[in-house]
């Protein structure tokens, strides 16, 4: 009989699975689709001087940022740096390693790592610092730079629903790096908002197949912190 892929909750289903040193992916964009119990696990968890792959580092208090501010980061690998003012801080002072990728690039980067495809061509970043000591070669007349896939030791997502299977469903903005981080690590943990037993999830609404996935859980308290709220004022009723 098939192991179980369901677990109580964050803590249960990161047990055995973290090391010092470890890389780390993670999904969301901002603060849209963070696996926030996941993240808090990891906090107590206390590992650190991770490698963490994701495209931000959260906002100041919330995400990522919890893990910044704990000490357990060494390196992130990321395409956007903004709306957290200990990133810079701590970049500036050589206490946190960057790899500041161009956000597409990254996302091919995660993608490939997930497909087992080592390397791709593109032509971003083709004259810039991102070209630096990267192989170029020419196509149709055009030069190209090569760029390596990115894989991790662990990764963890966050859905809107999931099965027990495995069976991912993301909601609206949270699709955003989920889907990719997904596929690429050694082990990848989803938590959902909701868990529902197989068949229950339309099969042409899945995005992630339960195969990438090895554990799952449902989530709870999340807050879903918005970055920066921009609004506009409804329209007067006729």
């Amino acid at each position: 009989m098939a192991q179980s892929k369901v677990y109580a909750d964050a803590t249960s289903a990161l047990a055995g699975l973290t090391f010092d040193g470890m890389t780390l992916m993670a999904g969301g964009f901002g603060l849209s689709g963070n696996p926030e119990n996941l993240i808090t696990a990891l906090k107590n968890n206390g590992v650190k001087n991770l490698t963490v792959i994701s495209n931000n580092c959260g906002a100041d208090g919330w995400g990522l940022y919890v893990l910044l501010a704990n000490g357990q980061i060494r390196k992130m690998i990321s395409s956007y740096v903004g709306e957290n003012k200990l990133f810079e801080d701590l970049y500036l002072k050589g206490q946190l390693e960057l790899e500041l990728i161009p956000q597409g690039t990254l996302a091919e980067r995660i993608r490939a790592g997930g497909a087992g495809i080592p390397a791709f061509y593109t032509r971003t970043g083709v004259g810039t610092v991102v070209a630096e000591g990267k192989p170029t070669e020419e196509f149709e007349g055009v030069t190209y730079i090569r760029e390596r896939w990115l894989k991790g030791d662990l990764s963890i997502v966050k859905a809107w629903k999931g099965d027990t299977e495995g069976n991912l469903v993301y909601r609206k903005t949270a699709r955003n790096f989920n889907p990719m981080i997904a596929t690429a690590g050694k082990v990848t943990i989803a938590e959902v908002e909701e868990l529902v037993k197989p068949g229950e999830l339309d099969p042409d609404a899945i995005h992630t197949p339960g195969i990438f996935v090895q554990r799952i859980f449902q989530g709870k308290d999340y807050i879903k912190h918005i970055e920066r709220v921009t609004t506009r004022p409804r329209p007067e009723k006729v």
